[in-house]
């Protein structure tokens, strides 16, 4: 990942310098800036995610109206862009009408290099969550136009979730999502998140279930600089990130009783405490959660609380496995073909018989995500045109491995004709000769099977 970037604007040669070596100790790239004019070229060209400005130039070094006016300007040419300013002659007034304008925070000369430096890595990472956002927001405006497909599902298991999911999705009801690893548990959180009048906010998304006991209260609300040891700087939480959006918590069974404890507070409240600090914040987040776990039975073992359930599900969509949905399986494959021939410029058309075939009898214990991997595979290693059973590199029991006398005799046929080709590098009479047919009869073969 590219570290971020963040422009210094100012006047003074030291104060640039100054900058541009504590900014590179904490990691950012730095562009300099002399001038307001020159600051707002900058902006033009590359995409920053922190611009400090300084408010006081050459011109006019009191008021601050060179400050507040590049102010404008950067904001103009990139929304997203996080503005802290700064100046020697600060003045609550000042500092007042830069908040007022836009500015994201106000840092008076001589600087705190701690101060500083926390206030860049919150900005930064505000910064990183809008731009995600407004990704967000611009695939969800192509999903609704049907551009970018979610859910692939026509088979009879799966019209039930499409329906509740058509009913819920608009609403602001936390909403459970279980069932087997790999059924498509976080693309049903965003569709959902797509469907909803929040759909334009971000979609925050966490592995709760993968947070440590120390690690919990910190990633999900935040701590302030001090707040323990390896705390020496702001952080802004998942709950505060999510604000008036959604927040998709992932392997929700898998938290500790004293999480459960403290998440329950938040979903029953609204509002939180970041570690170290007494200042309560109040949040506005709806609840997507997802388990591979049987809530209700870890409820009764006391594994899980009642009441946080109570708050999880008030509508709970059971994903079917891919087993239970096979008409479903080409559409996917299909899909993923078509997904990975583009990616990797592979010229993959289809799907042989036989692998097709395979495809439908597979047992699929990775669902759908097993079905994703197997077609990357094939595309990958696929030399023609047409997947091939032993490019798909399945394992377990399948049609291809324990059953290929359900096959039909021309896919048979195709089969062996196809692994002699490719064991012979596509020369036909060699692949004719280890078969016992002559040129001829392999030729008429491939017409009619391959």
């Amino acid at each position: 990942m590219a570290a971020p970037r963040i422009l210094i604007a100012d006047d003074q040669p030291d104060v640039l310098e100054a900058l541009r070596l504590l900014l590179k100790a904490e990691g950012y790239q730095t562009e300099l800036a002399a001038s307001p004019e020159a600051a707002t070229a900058a902006v033009e060209r590359t995409e920053f995610d922190v611009a400090l400005i300084d408010l006081n130039y050459a011109r006019d070094t009191t008021s601050g109206k060179e400050g507040l006016d590049l102010l404008a300007r950067l904001q103009a040419i990139d929304s997203c862009v996080r503005v802290v300013v700064m100046t020697a002659w600060g003045t609550v007034d000042v500092a007042v009408e830069a908040m007022r304008s836009g500015a994201r925070d106000f840092i008076q000369k001589p600087w705190d290099n701690a101060r500083l430096a926390a206030v860049v890595r919150n900005q930064v990472e505000l910064a990183n969550a809008l731009r995600q956002g407004r990704r967000l927001e611009a695939e969800n405006r192509m999903l609704r136009a049907g551009d970018l497909p979610v859910l692939i599902a026509q088979s009879a298991a799966m019209k039930p979730v499409l329906r509740l999911m058509e009913d819920v999705g608009p609403s602001d009801a936390n909403v459970l999502i279980s069932g087997e690893p790999g059924t498509g548990k976080e693309i049903v959180a965003q569709t959902l998140h797509a469907l909803s009048h929040r759909a334009s906010k971000r979609l925050v998304a966490v592995n709760a279930g993968g947070l440590s006991e120390t690690l919990f209260e910190s990633e999900l609300f935040g701590h302030v600089r001090g707040a323990f040891t390896d705390a020496k700087a702001d952080r802004v939480g998942r709950f505060e990130l999510a604000d008036c959006g959604t927040l998709f918590l992932d392997e929700i069974a898998n938290i500790s009783a004293t999480q459960q404890s403290r998440l329950l507070r938040v979903l029953q409240t609204g509002e939180l405490e970041k570690v170290g600090s007494s200042r309560t914040i109040k949040v506005d987040v709806r609840i997507l959660s997802a388990t591979n776990a049987d809530l209700g039975q870890e409820v009764e073992s006391g594994r899980f609380r009642a009441d946080l359930l109570f708050r999880l599900n008030a509508i709970e969509i059971q994903l079917p496995p891919l087993r239970d949905r096979r008409e479903d399986i080409p559409l996917l494959a299909a899909h993923f073909l078509t997904q990975y021939a583009q990616r990797y410029r592979k010229t993959v058309l289809n799907f042989d018989a036989a692998a097709l075939q395979y495809l439908m009898e597979h047992n699929w214990p990775g669902n759908v995500r097993e079905l994703q991997h197997a077609i990357e595979r094939a595309v990958l290693v696929t030399r023609g045109e047409l997947v091939q059973v032993a490019d798909l590199g399945l394992r377990g029991k399948s049609a291809g491995q324990t059953r290929i006398e359900d096959l039909s005799l021309e896919q048979v046929e195709s089969l062996l004709i196809r692994k002699a080709l490719a064991r012979h590098g596509d020369n036909v009479s060699l692949a004719a000769k280890a078969l016992g047919l002559s040129r001829s009869a392999l030729y008429r073969r491939l017409q009619r099977n391959v």
